[in-house]
């Protein structure tokens, strides 16, 4: 198993606070306003960060356990912004199929959860560099299914 006590700990306390909107991702360098809400705009030295990691089996099935284990409550299994956790935020939690998410670089999403934003916890400290990057490997798997 890719976990320890720490981590699942850590995801207990994160758990606890609530995930925030990945919804509100853009390109830009400017913040959008969309319903009074700001979009949230990884800064763009992230769109040159790269995987150094292969996308293949492993790397996708490990990127669906960690998305089934942290992310699924907020994201809803399927990735559409529908999780049962995120429907308590006020801001509903990122549409992973919609094209604003689609649009970014891996760079920027990669960026995303390792900084966390609002209710977004900073995963930087609970996940790995390879953790963060199956994730993101999986969420592009993921918004590619309809």
């Amino acid at each position: 198993m890719i976990f320890n006590s720490k981590i699942a700990a850590s995801f207990l306390v994160t758990a606890g606070i609530g995930l925030v909107s990945l919804s509100s991702f853009t390109g830009n360098d400017h913040p959008v306003q969309t319903h009074g809400q700001d979009r949230w705009i990884a800064p763009a030295w992230a769109d040159t960060l790269k995987s150094p990691y292969h996308d293949e089996p492993l790397t996708l099935a490990n990127g669906e356990e960690l998305f089934g284990l942290y992310c699924a409550s907020c994201h809803g299994e399927s990735g559409y912004g529908d999780g049962a956790a995120g429907g308590a935020l006020g801001q509903k939690p990122a549409n992973f199929h919609d094209s604003l998410v689609k649009k970014q670089s891996d760079g920027a999403l990669f960026w995303k959860l390792s900084n966390g934003n609002g209710n977004m916890p900073p995963f930087q400290d609970v996940f790995t560099a390879e953790q963060r990057w199956q994730l993101v490997a999986y969420l592009r798997k993921l918004s590619a299914t309809e």
